[in-house]
């Protein structure tokens, strides 16, 4: 069975990274991998985070989607 189990598969997946990528893009692109993957998460639980304090916030509404919710609309006659 061919997989990643052994120390030296490691080894020679890591050098052709550094090959391809380089040393100094590889970081680059563990940081953006995580950012998305927090930025995913956080779309599915229904949370935002500030940028600032990163406290978890309820999601913003539109005022229009506020006085939906309300029950005020405007009909439109004829």
């Amino acid at each position: 069975m061919v997989g990643l189990d052994s120390p030296w598969h490691w080894l020679v997946l890591v050098a052709v990274l550094l090959l391809l990528f380089g040393s100094k893009r590889l970081p680059e692109m563990g940081r953006s991998l995580g950012k998305g993957m927090r930025e995913f998460k956080d779309s599915v639980s229904g949370l935002t985070l500030d940028t600032d304090d990163h406290t978890p916030t309820a999601p913003k509404t539109s005022p229009a989607a506020e006085d939906v919710a309300a029950g005020e609309h405007d009909t439109i006659s004829p």
